[in-house]
């Protein structure tokens, strides 16, 4: 009977399973994620080689024309060696790890979640997905409210493949697209995007790109060629006066 269940564990019938709890499912970048991760045995003791959690978000690619949805790992924690766990055994096992500063926020598009697997060999191993929210650090809602109160409305927030002249420095980036609200930024722009290049808990490096609305013939062939964009990188701390460097910056670009 023992080697029968067995077999029927390795193919997932009667296995371990998994559960993982989390003390609170609302974060921002930098805070601290805890929880316990709550197995419960099968019918049959099993050894699990390492269980690991790791941190995903979605993000939008283009193939073939078609923009399709994939997952990227952003990290992945081992929490803990190789245990045995008995038939029908309950074992809970506790953990914390750091958010990383480049965790998207759940915003638009843009979901977050913690994926448990077991390595179990010669198994299936199983696994628990859970879904947390990401809330803007103080900083970077500082810069967005900011945006917004300038005159601007958020139109769009997704994740992307990081352009060519940032990826060495993250594969993935969090677009925020804004379109202009108020009279003067609307005759002269036609869209805002924003980009965290870098975060820490007190400074943020972001990346403007603002799209000039096309006027007379030689605007719409710079348009129809991609020249009415201007890239604009600024350095931001949380003693500066936000509002006044982002209009400036834009400004300047109208």
């Amino acid at each position: 009977m023992s080697l029968f269940n067995k077999i029927l564990a390795s193919v997932g019938i009667g296995a371990a399973t998994v559960d993982t709890k989390l003390q609170k499912s609302t974060y921002t970048a930098g805070d601290t994620v805890s929880g316990i991760v709550e197995i419960i045995g099968g019918n049959t003791e099993q050894q699990i080689d390492a269980i690991y959690l790791t941190l995903y978000t979605n993000y939008i690619k283009e193939v073939n024309d078609t923009k399709v949805t994939e997952q990227a790992a952003i990290s992945k924690i081992q929490v803990n060696e190789t245990l045995t766990i008995k038939a029908n055994e309950k074992r809970e096992i506790p953990f914390s790890f750091t958010l990383p500063f480049d965790v998207p926020v759940t915003a638009g598009q843009s979901r977050v979640w913690i994926h448990t697997g077991l390595d179990i060999k010669n198994a299936i191993d199983p696994n628990d997905k859970d879904f947390i929210d990401i809330q803007p650090t103080p900083l970077a809602n500082s810069v967005l409210s900011a945006v917004q109160n300038l005159g601007f409305r958020l139109r769009k927030v997704d994740c992307e493949i990081a352009p060519a002249y940032l990826r060495r420095q993250t594969p993935i980036v969090q677009e925020f697209e804004f379109s202009p609200t108020n009279q003067t930024f609307r005759r002269r722009l036609d869209e805002l995007e924003l980009i965290f290049v870098s975060q820490t808990a007190n400074s943020a490096e972001i990346l403007m790109q603002i799209d000039r609305r096309a006027r007379g013939l030689g605007s719409f062939l710079s348009e129809a060629l991609d020249m009415d964009e201007s890239h604009v990188r600024l350095s931001l701390h949380a003693n500066d006066n936000i509002p006044s460097k982002i209009a400036e910056a834009i400004e300047r670009y109208m």
